[in-house]
Order: structure tokens, then sequence, then C-alpha cells
């Protein structure tokens, strides 16, 4: 009986000279070594998992900037300008009378076709639903009052001009402001995810430059306790974490600088054009509609006027036109934007010889200088004003996808590489402090 107890009182005390063991292994020189080395490889594995995941998320961030914020907010802006150019050629395909020009006609359906589409692409989306409720419920509306103006104006009958106004009131009271609040939401997404993408990793590259350090103060710690000068292990361990830092820095400085120049020299510049674009149809619808209406058009021509003086002003370098010309660095885009200039400067001159012929009760004349093919008709200023804007905003886009992708390509390798990086680190080391650990058994 006694031997028994003696039995059973002695196993709580194994776990006691456990602990007392590793205590005083852990004291030991050995011991101090096999829980360096523990540190050293459970860092390696922080360090890989960590920095290959903020890498692959930095990429996927500048990658979706390319493929989905930008062309959606793209896809907003050619609605507003696709269903504001309908709504101008609308207008002027009914000052011709009875059957329109087949390009007026043609220039019309364009608009419409390209304004479903985008709504199409938008509708995949996550973007509130709100605007895009109200696009695609009220453009068939819209279209249906535009042909019943454009079948009684076939006819001669006068009440068509009534649709015509009805159609244009529901495109700038309902459909424009909804695809307005569309185009800034998604710009809106665009510039936060351009933030976002752009903000430097310095999570990833204090941990290692943390790690570079514990690597370099534990040779120092051999140094003063085995007066051993190079540690083979430690020394790759610690060339595999100044690589690791130095690759990891360059690489997302280059993404920074790549994004800040797409910013810069693309969607900055893209902004201002793209409401330049709105701000020349606008005029051009209100100048059409102003003639449409035959004597009731003072609102349209105060409309007119300044959506004008908001694109270039009376000398055409204030206004949108100049501040894209003063942002743009490229000679190529900067010529664009100088005929556009040139156009718009003519246009106004053409605009007050439509407003004189009309105030003096020649409305053919008026007509025939809006909606004429010649030089220096209305609407052929606006066609080359726009084509130059248009010429000017492909350049923008492509400056920033050409910065977005080598942002990306700044990233290539990076993540593998610092896989392999990290496992170097854990092996190099656990191999370094071995060749200090044989030297006691």
């Amino acid at each position: 009986m006694a031997g028994v107890i003696t039995r059973a009182a002695a196993v709580p005390r194994a776990p006691v000279r456990l602990w007392r063991f590793a205590r005083k292994f852990g004291r030991s020189t050995p011991g101090r070594l096999t829980g360096i080395a523990a540190g050293l490889v459970l860092l390696s594995i922080v360090v890989g998992l960590v920095t290959s995941t903020g890498v692959q998320g930095k990429s996927d961030e500048v990658r979706d900037l390319a493929t989905s914020a930008e062309p959606l907010s793209v896809a907003a802006q050619d609605i507003y300008r696709a269903l504001q150019d309908a709504d101008a050629t609308a207008s002027s395909a009914f000052l011709a009378g009875g059957i329109e020009p087949a390009a007026t006609r043609q220039q019309y359906l364009a608009d419409i076709a390209q304004a479903t589409s985008a709504l199409t692409l938008e509708a995949g989306t996550q973007t509130a639903g709100n605007p895009l409720e109200t696009l695609s419920s009220q453009l068939p509306i819209y279209t249906g009052l535009v042909e019943t103006a454009r079948a009684n104006n076939r006819q001669g009958f006068p009440v068509g001009a009534a649709y015509l106004r009805e159609a244009s009131g529901l495109m700038r009271s309902t459909l424009l402001p909804a695809a307005e609040q569309l185009y800034k939401a998604e710009n809106a997404r665009l510039t936060a995810e351009q933030d976002t993408a752009t903000t430097f990793p310095i999570g990833e590259v204090v941990l290692l430059l943390i790690t570079f350090g514990l690597l370099f103060a534990v040779q120092w710690h051999l140094l003063r306790t085995t007066n051993r000068l190079i540690n083979t292990g430690l020394l790759v361990a610690s060339v595999a974490a100044a690589v690791a830092l130095l690759w990891t820095s360059a690489a997302m400085t280059a993404v920074t600088l790549h994004l800040d120049s797409a910013e810069r020299d693309g969607s900055d510049q893209v902004a201002v054009l793209v409401q330049a674009r709105f701000a020349a149809v606008q005029a051009r619808a209100d100048e059409t509609l102003t003639l449409v209406v035959r004597g009731n058009g003072q609102s349209y021509q105060t409309d007119y006027l300044t959506a004008a003086n908001r694109l270039g002003g009376r000398d055409g370098n204030e206004g949108l036109l100049g501040q894209a010309r003063a942002m743009t660095k490229d000679p190529a885009v900067r010529s664009m934007l100088d005929n556009a200039i040139q156009a718009q400067q003519a246009w106004l001159t053409v605009h007050r010889r439509i407003r004189d012929a009309d105030n003096a009760g020649q409305y053919g004349q008026a007509v025939q200088d809006s909606i004429g093919t010649s030089a220096s008709s209305s609407g052929t200023l606006f066609a080359d004003l726009d084509k130059n804007l248009v010429s000017a905003l492909d350049s923008a886009r492509a400056a920033f996808n050409q910065e977005a992708s080598a942002a990306d390509a700044s990233l290539t390798l990076l993540r593998p590489g610092l896989i392999v990086l990290a496992v170097v680190i854990g092996v190099a080391s656990g191999l370094g402090i071995w060749e200090r650990l044989r030297e006691y058994w």
C-alpha cells in the first residue's frame, strides 16, 4: 500500500522535472542557440507569408485599376456623352426637316446603341442601382418621344417640335443627371483605388528591415560568445534578407512612381477632357434647340453661353480647354488641343452669325449655318473640336494604361522571389546555428 502511494506521489513530479530540465537547458549556450534557431525559422515563415501576401494584394490592386476601375469609369463617361450627343443629333436631324440626312440618323442610332452597351457593362458591377435603374427605365421613353417627334416632323406637323422639346426636357431633367451621378460614382471609385494602390507598403518593408537587423544581432552575439568572425549560414541569410528588402523597396517605389504618373498624365487629364467634351456637346445641343423652338429659345441660348464659356472662355485659353492644355506635357496632345481651341473659337464666330441670322428673320440661313456640311458650319466645327478631344482622350488613356502596365510589371517575379528568399533565410539560419551547436556535442 505504501509503495502504491509512493508511486502515485511521484507522478505529479514528472512535469516538474521536465520543466526544470527545460529551464536549465534554456539557460545553457546550446539551449539559447536552439531557441535562436527556432525563432529565426519562425520569423522566416512569417516573412514569407506576410510579404508574398502583401505583394499579391498590391498586384491585384494595380491590375484592377486597368481592367475594372478605369474601363468602368470610361463606360460611365460614354453613357453621359452618348446621351448628350443623341440629344444634340436628334435636334440637328429635326432641323433638317422631312427625311433627315442618313448620316445624322446613323449617328443618333449609334449614340443610343453606345449608351445601351455601356449600361449593360455597368449593370454587371456592384455600382449602386438607382442611376442605372433610372437610365434603363427612362431611355426607352426618351427614344419613343424622339421617334414620335421625327414622325410628325416628316409629315410637316408642328407638334413634332413639342415632342422633341419634351424629349430634350426628359434628357436634361432625368437621364443626364442620372448619368452624371453614375459617372461621379465610378470616377470616385477610380480615384479611391488609385490612392489605395499608390500607398507604399510600409509594414512589409519594416518587417524585412527587422529581419535583417535580427540576423545582424545574432551574428554579433555569436562573435562575442564564440570569437568566430564569420558564420556562413547566417551571412547567407543576411544577404537574402538584404536582397528581399532592397527588391521590395525598389519594386514598391517603382509602383508608386508609375501610378503617380498614370494619375498625373492619364486619369487627371482624362477627367478634364471628359468634362470638356460634355461642355461641347451641351453647347451644341443648346444651339440646335434654340433653332428648333423658333423664337422661344432664350433659355437654351443662355445655357449655350454658359457651356461655351465653361469650355474655353472668350479666347480658348480659359476654361476646360485651357486647363487641359496646361496639364499636358505631350507635344502631340498639346497640338490636338491647339486644334480643338482653334475649332472652338471658329465655332463661337459661326454661332454669333447663326444668332444674327435667326434674329433677323433669316431662319433658313441660320439652319444652314448650323447643320450644313461646309467647312465653316457649326456642325462641322463641332465635329472637328470633338475629334481632337477624342484623340487627346485616347492619348491620355493610353498613357494611363501604359503606366499601370509598367507598375504591374514592376511586381513581376517579386512574390515567388520573396518566398524563395524567405526559405533561404530560414534554412540558412538553421544551418548557421547548427554549425555552432555541433561544437557542444
